[in-house]
């Protein structure tokens, strides 16, 4: 069967470098090492045939029918371990019957984040997400306050997972070869249980103030609440900009916010 072709429209740069697969693989390897593994976006293979030897349940999903064909084929796969379809569509409780789960994959750049949203509505079935991705935005996961590169999805991914940036990863192992470097991360769940706040008033808040990062919170929070002024006393600066907050600062707003909307209620 002839190699698979890469298609613009599901952002496939198939990975042609086989040391750089066999390390991404690897990575499912710390801290579970014997949870199942799935693996997004297998393309024709490459990082699976890593994947495979590894003393654990392994499933890839594919969207591509055309790639979900070659691994049927050309793979040592099992059709059961191949599952065709949306991997931002499907229900992850019924992949492994409910057992948690590592995540892993080389995402394509256009839906990594979208991904990454479902991995946090499904945090307590994934403890670990590994992968590769455009390494700005990996950058952005892994950023911390104060830097230019700390925004949405550093405070809502960090407020739930340890992020590691592994390595970098130049767009010549890729065929087409990217206009961007790339990068291959760890997401650990940490200790968190409960924020402390309303999550969803939470996640409003952080998008709320990012997509007007260079404005003061007093000011990006009027399209919350109508006037900042009515917030109660806190030791919190209104002054700051978002990118200057920590999670445990995003954690007080929230709950300052709660407090006047339940007022106003």
């Amino acid at each position: 069967m002839k190699q698979v072709r890469p298609k613009k429209n599901l952002g496939q740069h198939f990975l042609v470098d086989l040391d750089i697969a066999r390390r991404i693989a690897d990575t499912v390897d710390e801290p579970f090492t014997d949870l199942p593994v799935l693996e997004v976006g297998p393309g024709m293979g490459v990082m699976t045939q890593y994947l495979i030897p590894k003393p654990r349940l392994l499933k890839v999903v594919e969207i591509d029918r055309e790639s979900v064909a070659y691994l049927t084929q050309q793979s040592s796969l099992d059709p059961q371990q191949i599952i065709s379809g949306d991997f931002l569509r499907m229900d992850l409780h019924e992949v492994f019957g409910g057992q948690q789960f590592v995540l892993t994959g080389n995402y394509p750049y256009d839906i990594s984040s979208q991904i990454f949203f479902k991995m946090l509505d499904n945090r307590d079935l994934i403890p670990c997400c590994t992968g590769m991705i455009q390494r700005e935005v990996a950058l952005r996961m892994a950023s911390q306050p104060g830097n230019k590169q700390y925004g949405i999805l550093s405070v809502l991914i960090q407020a739930w997972y340890n992020v590691e940036y592994l390595f970098t990863v130049e767009p010549d192992v890729f065929n087409p070869p990217p206009k961007v470097q790339s990068a291959v991360i760890r997401m650990t769940r940490n200790e968190v249980t409960d924020l402390g706040c309303d999550e969803q008033l939470f996640r409003r808040i952080v998008k709320a103030t990012f997509n007007q990062r260079r404005k003061m919170l007093r000011v990006s929070l009027r399209q919350i609440i109508p006037s900042t002024l009515h917030l109660p006393p806190s030791t919190l600066d209104l002054t700051l900009r978002p990118e200057q907050l920590t999670i445990a600062q995003f954690v007080e707003l929230t709950n300052l916010v709660a407090r006047v909307m339940g007022d106003t209620v």
